[in-house]
């Protein structure tokens, strides 16, 4: 009587999984929740049983879901983007506050101190401090004021940039320049420079004198080359 099935160990089978031809020894049966199906497969086809396949039939706790996982913004407006503008000329950035569009203005958009970036029609975009410079006669000869404050005492942070605008028409022959004496070279002093460039004549658009404060900076003054008694006191905390 002969044998129904083809045995030894040259017989072929079919992969019951991708159909290709195999020894078929070399295949095994497909285990499936952990029971044994009728289906071969081949060494590339074949997987073990996963637990994944039988997910549901035991309860397990395993939350994956956090309740109120951020803070609510409506209770932490400090905490949110957001742009304040002081005036027509002043406008202050808090946090990351993506694009930003100034229509129909040119005025820069600056920042004290660390990095600054803007998309859209902003003008210029700088990692610096500008202050306005005029010159007036208060009744005792020119003085430069600051921001209009006479002969303002300012603070200049270490690592900053400052820019001092000298293109009010008012500063026509009043270079500013920085000493660390008080009154600069008519007090006897010699001119600071460093951190220090000169872009433009005075009292012509676009001039100013810009600084960036080194570290541990001593007590600065800033006064004019030409007249004495015009300027300021400038900390460097």
């Amino acid at each position: 009587m002969t044998q129904r099935f083809a045995s030894g160990q040259r017989a072929l089978a079919i992969c019951d999984i991708c159909g290709f031809q195999y020894e078929l020894r070399e295949l095994r049966n497909l285990v499936k929740k952990n029971k044994i199906t009728e289906l071969k497969a081949c060494p590339e086809c074949w997987n073990p049983d996963q637990p994944q396949n039988r997910l549901g039939e035991f309860p397990v706790d395993d939350p994956q879901a956090i309740r109120n996982p951020r803070p609510d913004f409506a209770e932490l407006p400090a905490s949110r983007a957001r742009i304040e503008v002081a005036d027509a000329n002043n406008m202050s950035a808090f946090g990351k506050v993506g694009e930003v569009t100034l229509s129909g203005t040119t005025n820069d958009v600056t920042q004290p101190s660390g990095s600054v970036s803007a998309t859209g029609g902003v003008g210029a975009v700088s990692p610096y401090s500008v202050l306005t410079v005029t010159v007036a006669n208060p009744g005792a000869g020119n003085r430069y004021y600051i921001g209009g404050v006479l002969q303002a005492t300012i603070n200049l942070s270490e690592g900053s940039t400052y820019r001092l605008d000298q293109s009010d028409g008012s500063n026509s022959g009043h270079p500013l320049k920085f000493s660390t004496t008080s009154n600069g070279t008519w007090g006897g002093g010699t001119e600071y420079t460093t951190g220090v460039t000169y872009v433009g004549v005075p009292g012509n658009p676009g001039a100013y004198t810009q600084i960036v404060v080194a570290a541990s900076a001593p007590t600065l003054y800033y006064y004019c080359s030409n007249h004495s008694g015009m300027g300021g006191q400038a900390n460097t905390p």
